[in-house]
């Protein structure tokens, strides 16, 4: 499936939105675009896939990310694309859900993004396969342990649970503006309209509670010593929703990690702030060796090189279709069906389990030139 971006908006890049399941039959959505060394964006806490492809407030991370780096991220169960129908939100089952993402894409070893909520994956990931992650990049991170509430605290926590029970899914957004304000307080009104429409349809009120609940039972602070990966953290100072210590907290934990403040009040940073400048900036040099190593071991070879059925075939398997399916539509067999992958990943300079998938991110971009 290839979702376009709105006309309105220069096509700069494609998406392509696939599903998997996870290790509970949980049906996953994953989505993949641009160019480059891949690099795993580990889902925040609120995502639709499609929804946030037009949005005003995260196209600008999608498309200059894009820009860098081949992305690959994914809607959590019980949000956006995928399954709502869960009742799993515990940390293990969402990284299981990681690795049946990762399973699904053909990915050996990647860069993993860390946003918000998600950063407790990366870094419970990160500590699991050290061997697999190449670099961590942590941005808005949870503190990794439980936090420990005051009375006054704990009264406040519970008046926003049951602001979500109660106004999550009211047309009315008043509920919703108020967590759009302490993630986006210095958002223009369009901007925070579309965030408190992204509330309504990511999820329901009772998975929204549920997963806030599981979030702030996780407890891998005594465990981030051993994670190996390069790690960069970055924070916005005035963040509301994620505190700035927390960021101190996981970067003084896991060894040789470096912090880098963000100077801004919004958990999302907007495109027209230079603290998003000073983000992507870091980010690139983070990734520059990857970068580099990915355009050495990937030489680019025209498409003319590839014939007309070859040419079929990836663009087939460019719509998520299987081999099986593949072989149906064109009148072929499966087995002519892995011989034009094949002849295709040589002559792209492909090899190994992430060659269907950049292959086909190769073609889309091709398809825009």
């Amino acid at each position: 499936m290839v979702v376009h971006p709105s006309p309105a908006r220069p096509a700069a890049v494609e998406q392509e939105i696939r599903f998997c399941r996870g290790q509970d039959d949980v049906r996953l959505a994953y989505a993949i675009h641009g160019s480059g060394p891949p690099l795993v964006v580990v889902s925040c806490w609120l995502s639709h896939l499609q929804h946030d492809w037009q949005s005003p407030v995260w196209r600008h991370f999608l498309d200059q990310l894009g820009e860098i780096a081949t992305v690959v991220r994914y809607d959590e169960r019980g949000f956006g694309m995928s399954d709502w129908k869960v009742d799993d939100f515990s940390l293990e089952a969402r990284v299981g859900d990681l690795e049946a993402i990762l399973t699904a894409a053909g990915l050996d070893r990647f860069a993993l993004l860390g946003m918000s909520g998600g950063s407790a994956v990366a870094m419970a990931y990160a500590i699991a396969h050290p061997e697999r992650v190449s670099r961590l990049i942590l941005y808005g991170t949870v503190c990794g342990k439980p936090p420990t509430l005051s009375a006054d605290e704990w009264a406040e926590e519970e008046t926003f649970r049951n602001m979500i029970r109660v106004g999550w899914a009211k047309e009315d957004a008043d509920f919703r503006r108020v967590f759009t304000k302490r993630f986006i307080p210095d958002a223009n009104e369009e901007q925070m309209r579309w965030f408190d429409d992204l509330q309504r349809m990511s999820t329901s009120p009772a998975n929204a509670v549920a997963s806030r609940i599981a979030r702030q039972q996780v407890d891998i602070h005594n465990d981030l010593p051993r994670i190996t990966a390069p790690t960069i953290v970055l924070q916005a100072t005035g963040d509301r929703s994620t505190a700035f210590d927390n960021a101190v907290s996981v970067s003084s934990r896991i060894p040789g990690a470096r912090l880098v403040s963000l100077e801004s009040r919004n958990h999302i940073l907007l495109a027209d702030e230079p603290a998003w400048r000073v983000f992507m900036g870091e980010v690139s040099a983070f990734l520059e060796r990857e970068r580099r190593d990915h355009a050495e071991r990937t030489p680019q070879r025209p498409a003319e090189e590839l014939s007309p059925r070859e040419r079929d075939v990836l663009r087939l398997a460019a719509e998520g279709r299987t081999n099986d399916e593949i072989a149906a539509t064109l009148t072929v067999s499966v087995r002519t069906v892995e011989r034009h992958l094949s002849n295709t990943y040589a002559k792209l300079g492909l090899s190994g389990r992430v060659a269907r998938a950049a292959a086909v991110a190769a073609y889309l971009r091709r398809q825009l030139d």
